[in-house]
């Protein structure tokens, strides 16, 4: 096991080209899709996720669903799950399985060689037989399965060559064959007409036909669409079909009037996958190869739709990456135009930002959305410091002389537009933005170096090169920016390897040096001053911008690299190459200590500013991958555990689903275990550091309650004592007095009573307490307290005070005495063994420095109600005294780093940035 093990993949919402299966649970409805080799479920009312389903050896090639169940086939297997616990599998197909088909009590299943099987299914726990098979034939490759309303056991079945057939699956006989359109029938649905269903074909046209007559009753041309890959009817009572194609389009069309009626243009960008209208409401669900699901509703008077909710993610690969808002967003920039913000915790807060109204302007302009949209980005910068101030993202867009600022605040594009005035139309290459937040630099592909102020988008001065036939900062093109931490310097890197430094304010050059081959990429690392560059060679060398010196240089690539970043700290410098490989470079041990090997090639590289996960985009795929950083739970810090020199690990890539892993993983673990029987695995265990304290992570309000029960009692007193009826009731015994006054119960009787209750009340409490006094000394023999201290946090703050009270109670008698008594308490006494056990408790837990405010307030009541008691024995005064030194040297070290905390935060409080 290395640094880094596979965490999760977010970004994914739809893959695969697999339909989505609806089904409705009570008055919420859920929609199961696939996400690679696992299913995700959402719930329709927002499109939260609801459900992660485990990962498949395979990935998943159809799905439905019933209730708790799911169905998903991968391979030519078919996985059965009751939410994300695995049932059974079915194992009968020969050949991968295409379709799953859900028939009331039936799970049909189709192949690619022409088999159906027919799964039994009635609510309980699925058969791993089947009841039944079906075989088509070599000539016809089932491409969809529909059931006909009121066709009792009846499902028609549509084929790559065209024709459909009728089958009855209660006697696996077939009743009849439609010769089709000479097209491959691509979908088929059942309207909500009697006898009426919707066939859609590869040459773009449906057909609306009565398979009680075999006729056909009319005919849709949707050729200009790509071929037709979804379709659905509106069940509210309007008579409008929703067919889908391979270019994105959606299209609804009126049977009534047989006519198109409106077109929701550039719905996704990719094909249409799967279509569904919910029953008996105006809305419409897609689904498409764009990684989109969308929500559409029907509410205006022209019958058109209007997008009502969306989960969305890259529907092309991200190029780079960058953590954001302390390790809990990652900002991506993708080849498909969007630029994106990805939330770690909770993927439903992930979003694309704002290129304002794109939507609204192409439609204005009849043009292409994508045509509206700013071109991928390539490269980015942004400061979290101005966030809230103005904007604080800066971009560089592919063959686009110009540059574009983002309020991430927002969401949404800024207001300004950067143009260098180097009076050329030279594409950005480069940009960085200033320690402060107020400035940005960009660099342009013919070498011009200009600063721009963030806040108005002016430009504030250029960087010029005076040794330079040219007026610029380069001669050949900008590859890369870097301000330092007082803004103090500007770090500049030309693609001939000239790397110069240049005075931030005054914009003149205060020294240069040449690296001797052309660089590709840097990075730099504000706090320990150190240069990362990237030269064709695919070496890595370090400089120091101070002394100019070339401090490490790593070699190990034998790809071009792709991307590099520094660790918060500076310690590791992290980069990934074309060679399907991520290294770990220590850089004050100027060695590699841990690489890793990938299937497929890393693009770009973001580690958070915690340190706690890596993120990494790849090629071809849609996705942000998570890497765990191991090495922050493991106890030790030697690097020699890790995976060292030149040694190379296999891992696969993480997935949508963090909790299982698939056989496939499993294997790979258990070779690479036995390989690397050396190395120490890294286990999360409750690792206390040295002079550090652990809290009991209680509720503030359970143990601040101990502290004040007094004052608590006091405010619950009733305002008046409890008034005196003027009239007994009437089935109250009473005997009459001279005075007049009602009289319940002769003295006599009442006597009586008081001494039974004071009896039964003691013999109570002491039944209580006998379990907390045999807990205590168990654990007190053991020398491990751990059990009483989750006894004692059970309890509820007037529970644990009556305990402790109870050991007062025990103790009453002595008050009584004379003090002449007093003389003879050096003796043990059975009465005070508790008292004594709960003291050698209260040093054992202030020594371990363990459950800390926890046990500061169950010790400040313990004095409180025992105090007294501890004066007049000399035995308890003396764990009484070793408690106080105990109390004292964990509260020194404590109240230090309070101390030093607090100069520190007082000082930056009364700093201005």
């Amino acid at each position: 096991m290395g640094i880094f093990e596979p965490f999760r993949a977010i970004g994914y919402i739809t893959t695969g080209g697999v339909p989505f299966s609806l089904q409705r649970l009570g008055t919420e409805t859920f929609v199961t899709v696939s996400v690679g080799k696992a299913f995700h479920v959402y719930n329709c009312a927002k499109l939260n996720l609801v459900l992660a389903g485990p990962q498949l050896p395979k990935k998943i090639r159809a799905l439905a669903s019933f209730k708790e169940y799911t169905f998903a086939a991968y391979g030519s297997d078919i996985a059965v799950f009751k939410r994300t616990d695995l049932v059974v599998t079915w194992t009968r197909h020969e050949e991968k399985v295409n379709r799953l088909y859900l028939f009331g009590e039936y799970i049909l299943s189709a192949d690619t060689k022409g088999d159906i099987f027919i799964w039994a299914f009635r609510g309980a726990d699925p058969s791993s037989d089947p009841v039944g098979n079906i075989s088509l034939g070599e000539k016809f490759t089932p491409t969809c399965i529909m059931h006909p309303d009121t066709y009792l056991n009846k499902v028609i079945i549509g084929s790559e060559e065209g024709p459909l057939q009728l089958w009855n699956i209660s006697t696996k006989k077939k009743i009849y064959d439609f010769k089709g359109w000479e097209s491959p029938v691509r979908c088929c649905v059942s309207s909500p007409a009697l006898d009426m269903v919707a066939v859609g074909c590869s040459d773009g046209t449906i057909h609306v036909h009565n398979i009680r007559y075999d006729e056909e009753l009319m005919s849709f041309n949707h050729q200009i669409r790509g071929a037709v890959t979804a379709l659905s009817f509106r069940t509210d009572g309007q008579p409008l079909l929703a067919s889908g194609g391979s270019s994105g389009v959606i299209s609804i069309w009126n049977l009534e009037k047989r006519r198109l009626h409106s077109v929701i243009r550039e719905a996704h960008d990719g094909s249409i996958v799967s279509l569904h209208f919910f029953a008996n409401e105006p809305i419409l669900m897609s689904s498409a190869a764009d990684n989109s699901i969308k929500m559409w509703i029907f509410d205006n008077n022209e019958g058109d739709a209007r997008l009502l909710r969306f989960r969305s993610g890259h529907s092309a690969p991200p190029r780079c990456i960058r953590f954001y808002g302390n390790g809990k967003s990652i900002l991506s920039a993708g080849q498909d135009r969007a630029f994106r913000l990805f939330s770690v915790v909770q993927d439903q807060q992930s979003r694309e930002l704002s290129q304002r109204h794109v939507s609204k302007r192409a439609k204005k302009l009849k043009v292409k959305e994508a045509e509206i949209k700013l071109k991928p980005v390539i490269a980015f910068d942004c400061a979290e410091i101005r966030a809230r101030d103005w904007c604080n993202v800066v971009t560089c867009h592919v063959d686009t002389p110009k540059a574009y600022v983002w309020r991430l605040q927002n969401f949404v594009i800024g207001e300004h537009i950067l143009t260098p005035s180097s009076g050329s139309q030279s594409p950005i290459k480069a940009c960085a933005i200033s320690a402060c937040g107020n400035f940005t630099v960009l660099g342009t592909e013919g070498g011009w170096i200009e600063k721009f102020n963030l806040q108005s988008g002016i430009s504030r001065a250029s960087y010029i090169d005076g040794s330079l036939a040219l007026q610029s900062a380069h001669e050949g093109e900008v590859v890369g920016l870097a301000c330092d931490a007082t803004n103090g310097s500007l770090i500049s890197a030309g693609y001939r390897g000239d790397i110069k430094v240049w005075d931030f304010k005054s914009c003149k050059l205060k020294s240069k040096f040449n690296v001797g081959k052309s660089v590709t990429k840097i990075a730099y690392h504000r706090a320990n001053g150190l240069l990362a560059t990237v030269a064709d060679d695919m070496v890595l060398v370090l400089f120091d911008t101070v002394s100019l010196k070339m401090v490490r240089r790593f070699e190990g690539h034998t790809d071009r690299i792709t991307d590099l970043c520094f660790s918060e700290d500076g310690k590791w410098l992290i980069s990934s190459s074309m060679d399907g490989t991520l290294r770990i470079w220590d850089i004050s041990l100027a060695r590699q200590i841990d690489a890793m090997h990938v299937d497929v090639s890393i693009t770009s590289v973001s580690m958070s500013p915690n340190m706690d996960v890596l993120a990494t985009t790849h090629v071809d795929q849609n996705g942000v991958y998570l890497w765990i950083n191991q090495a922050l739970f493991s106890p030790s810090t030697n690097v020699d555990s890790y995976a060292s020199g030149k040694h190379v690990r296999n891992v696969l890539l993480p997935t949508v689903s963090s909790a299982e892993r698939s056989e496939e993983e499993e294997s790979i673990q258990n070779s690479q275990d036995a390989n690397q029987s050396n190395i120490k695995p890294f286990v999360i265990t409750n690792h206390q550091i040295p002079n550090m304290i652990t809290l009991s992570l209680l509720p503030r309000s359970q143990w601040q309650s101990l502290t004040n029960l007094d004052i608590i009692k006091v405010r619950n007193k009733p305002v008046e004592p409890p008034k005196k009826p003027e009239k007994a009731p009437f089935f109250l015994p009473s005997v009459p007095s001279l005075s007049g006054d009602i009289l319940f119960d002769p003295p006599a009787s009442k006597e009586t009573d008081d001494s039974t209750t004071d009896g039964t009340s003691h013999k109570t409490m002491a039944d209580l307490s006998s379990h907390f006094c045999q807990l205590l000394q168990s654990c007190g023999e053991l020398q491990n307290y751990s059990a009483f201290t989750d006894y004692l946090k059970g309890l509820s703050p007037s529970s644990l005070d009556m305990e402790l009270r109870m050991l007062q109670i025990i103790d009453d008698d002595d008050d009584d005495d004379d003090d002449d008594e007093m003389e003879d308490e050096e003796e043990p006494r059975p009465e005070l063994e508790s008292i004594s056990l709960l003291l050698d408790y209260f040093i054992h837990e202030l020594s371990c420095r363990n459950n800390f405010e926890f046990v500061q307030a169950v010790l400040k009541l313990f004095l409180k109600i025992h105090g007294e008691t501890i004066r007049r024995h000399s035995m308890l005064q003396d764990k009484v005294k070793k408690i106080l030194d105990v109390q004292s040297l964990v509260w020194q070290k404590i109240d230090k780093m309070f101390q030093s905390t607090r100069c520190m935060v007082t000082f930056l409080s009364n700093s201005q940035f």
